[in-house]
């Protein structure tokens, strides 16, 4: 076969993979006592780079990835080797010196990480100037995101594609996906773009054997009014292949443990720190204004479907309906105490305490009533997806304009998207800068904060 120019060169990660070995060695031997520059110690931190590697995708980068998500992965890789190295000198060696340790692993991952991030804006900058390292692309169909990543490869090109043709199927779809078969294997084309909402089932197994066939990427748009999963993965049962709609982050041990840790430490702070002294402010506050519990209590769904107690200052009056209906705009049912404490988020830091017990995250998709959950299962496409993850006191969707009051089906359609689009592409730094966007918004104000 030919050359595959749109691909990296197959000796780059393995270059990587040795670099930064040689970098982490290198600096041990530099930076460490004599006690430490022994044969296993060096031994295990290569392998236990490489382990750490492996589980939380450091090397996994390509010319699509967001460099946020670049720096979550240099984040959880630098936290992990901490972990490892404290363990390996404390249980081994008897260690006494962590500041030693502690910059010699930050040295490493800091020079690690300019290479890292050295030879990704170098191999962007390679694109735009020179024009190599290319993946030729089509795209086929039409509508809005047809149109949206056509002006994308058109106006982006350092992440590398270029767009050499667009089938629009109009007319005899047939000869049209013929004629898009031939023009593929006549100019070496990479990756085909195939738009879900301008082909059959029939058309699009076609497309699927074609590339299969040929050794071509086949990739999917979906419908303006779908809710699809972004990544699609393949795991083979013995000999027989099983296609899943998604590759969830946070099903990896690793992934759940960073981020049960971050929840555990985040949540101690807020009640320590803050509801130590705020609860009984409040809760002067909210009784002297109408009789009732200073803490509400309701019923919401969450990881796996599982029920649960969520907590929360009150803020309306005792009522009978407050497990049924959401709160609306001029709500009667809101106290005066109760409209500023929602105002501004406060009612809802008793959650912290659902963090601790292992119930909510502090990032997540926020947890709905038992009965909105009922209603929207039913009738919003993809809607169970967002409890494969455990529910956030804040999330994606809610710093995107999403929180509170359900108006209409796109309100809770896009809320489903932003969902998916967290827990397929979860990660450290992406939950740091979701509590600062949260924090920002409720300093700033809300219009749908009542």
């Amino acid at each position: 076969m030919g050359k595959h120019t749109g691909r990296y060169s197959g000796y780059l990660r393995p270059f990587s993979y040795l670099l930064d070995l040689i970098i982490i060695n290198v600096l041990a031997s530099i930076l460490l006592l004599d006690s430490l520059n022994v044969v296993y110690y060096h031994l295990f931190v290569s392998v236990s780079w490489i382990i750490i590697a492996w589980n939380v995708g450091f090397y996994e980068v390509y010319r699509f990835t967001k460099v946020l998500e670049i720096l979550s992965k240099i984040l959880n890789q630098y936290v992990l080797f901490v972990i490892l190295n404290f363990a390996y000198l404390g249980y081994f060696l008897k260690f006494s010196e962590p500041s030693q340790i502690m910059k010699f692993v930050t040295l490493a991952i800091v020079l690690i990480s300019l290479v890292k991030l050295f030879i990704f804006y170098f191999l962007r900058r390679f694109r735009a100037v020179f024009g190599g390292n290319f993946r030729r692309v089509v795209i086929v169909g039409e509508g809005k995101n047809v149109m949206e990543l056509t002006d994308f490869f058109n106006e982006n090109p350092d992440y590398g594609y270029n767009l050499v043709s667009h089938f629009n199927l109009r007319g005899n779809k047939e000869e049209q996906i013929k004629s898009c078969f031939s023009f593929v294997l006549d100019n070496k084309i990479d990756e085909i773009y195939c738009s879900l909402s301008d082909i059959e089932n029939e058309q699009l197994n076609r497309f699927i054997d074609f590339t299969d066939n040929n050794l071509k990427v086949l990739k999917f748009l979906p419908d303006d009014d779908e809710v699809l999963s972004r990544n699609m993965k393949f795991d083979y049962y013995g000999y027989i292949p099983v296609a899943s709609l998604r590759d969830i982050p946070l099903d990896k041990t690793v992934n759940m443990i960073v981020k049960r840790g971050f929840d555990i430490i985040f949540s101690l702070i807020v009640i320590i720190g803050v509801l130590s002294w705020l609860t009984p402010i409040l809760a002067y506050l909210i009784k002297k204004e109408s009789k009732g519990p200073v803490f509400f209590k309701q019923r919401r769904n969450g990881l796996d479907y599982h029920e649960f107690d969520c907590y929360k200052f009150r803020s309306m009056r005792p009522n009978e309906i407050a497990d049924l209906e959401q709160v609306s705009k001029n709500d009667p049912r809101i106290t005066n105490i109760g409209r500023f404490i929602r105002k501004t988020s406060i009612d809802e830091l008793p959650q912290f305490f659902n963090v601790l017990l292992g119930d909510m995250s502090v990032v997540g998709p926020r947890p709905h009533m038992v009965s909105h959950t009922e209603m929207y299962a039913k009738s919003v496409d993809k809607f169970m997806v967002r409890h494969f993850v455990k529910p956030g006191i804040t999330g994606l969707a809610q710093t995107n304009g999403y929180r509170g009051e359900v108006e209409n089906d796109k309100d809770i359609i896009n809320r489903v998207k932003y969902d998916i689009f967290y827990l397929e592409n979860w990660s450290l730094l992406l939950d740091l800068k979701i509590i600062f966007m949260t924090v920002f918004n409720a300093i700033k104000g809300e219009e749908k904060a009542y």
